[in-house]
């Protein structure tokens, strides 16, 4: 490396990792430190990051190893850098973790396990996921992605979004405005949360927003702060909503007294639905660098005020 090599400091849960494949891609110019004062760029995961952002003092630019960046949109931190974040490469996970657990549902074979253990032959009846609604909070590249997996499989997939205008990147059979939200929860088999965490989607689920579904499915893979966690208790009380299926939490670890753990209609997964890949986040690095090194504007930008 030369003198003028741009200085990047790596913090994540798997900075060996990291360290060993960015070494690999030998990208131009590129230097791996130990010494936060002295690292332009970032590459981190963004709850570590947040705790010691003030150390980076030459910061320029952060690229997150996850989608979500929560952790750095807050009043208290300092947003004088440019933040990104990974995307395009989540959605097949998502669309594993919703298709799986959707068929194990309407299945039955959570019971089906039970009754082997039983010794017990009682088959029951069971129902296609064909022709199910399935609503997607988000017409995003997760959401867009999505659609297109449960209508191959012969669901109908309905967007809602901020602006009710479909979403370039997949044809949703149809896409409701954020403020149509409980029309179009009416109507839902299956509904799936992917927003990000921003002052419109706080606690957009809630007690009489749930209490508008019929018996629905409820998926959480965006964010935890989307739930209103007592408005979920409650409609899962009056049926509104026959199962939830959490990933993301209002805060995590999801702690061990929380009524979820043991609550017979939820099903608690830490925060899994999704996990970032090394060599495909330092893929989207790599190009983000080659931008950032020459002077243009970075891929998958986050806007603190808007928090996406």
């Amino acid at each position: 490396m030369n003198n003028f090599s741009h200085k990047v400091f790596i913090l994540t849960e798997q900075d060996d990792v990291y360290h060993h494949l960015l070494s690999e891609l030998d990208l131009p110019d590129l230097e791996i430190t130990l010494d936060a004062k002295e690292a332009e760029i970032l590459l981190a995961a963004p709850p570590l990051a947040a705790k010691h952002l003030d150390s980076f003092e030459q910061l320029e630019w952060c690229q997150s190893i996850y989608a979500g960046v929560d952790a750095l949109i807050t009043p208290y931190l300092r947003d004088d850098y440019e933040l990104t974040n990974v995307k395009g490469i989540f959605g097949q996970s998502i669309a594993e973790y919703v298709i799986g657990l959707t068929i194990e549902h309407f299945r039955h074979f959570a019971y089906y396990h039970q009754q082997q253990n039983n010794h017990s032959w009682a088959p029951l009846q069971y129902q296609s996921i064909s022709d199910k609604r399935v609503v997607i909070l988000g017409t995003g590249s997760i959401g867009s992605f999505l659609a297109t997996r449960v209508q191959a499989l012969g669901m109908h997939a309905i967007g809602i979004n901020r602006t009710g205008i479909p979403a370039k990147e997949a044809s949703f059979d149809q896409t409701f405005h954020i403020n149509e939200l409980e029309t179009a929860l009416s109507q839902a088999d299956i509904i799936v949360n992917t927003l990000p965490n921003t002052e419109q989607t706080h606690l957009l689920l809630n007690q009489e927003s749930l209490n508008k579904a019929n018996g629905a499915l409820l998926f959480n893979v965006g964010r935890g702060n989307t739930v209103c966690e007592q408005g979920l208790l409650d409609a899962l009380h009056s049926g509104a909503i026959t199962h939830a299926y959490l990933d993301v939490f209002q805060h995590e670890p999801l702690p061990k007294e929380h009524p979820f753990w043991a609550h017979d209609k939820i099903t608690v997964t830490p925060h899994i639905a999704a996990l970032s890949n090394p060599k495909q986040v330092l893929e989207i690095f790599a190009e983000n660098y080659q931008r950032w090194r020459d002077g243009f504007s970075l891929n998958h930008r986050i806007d603190f005020d808007k928090g996406y």
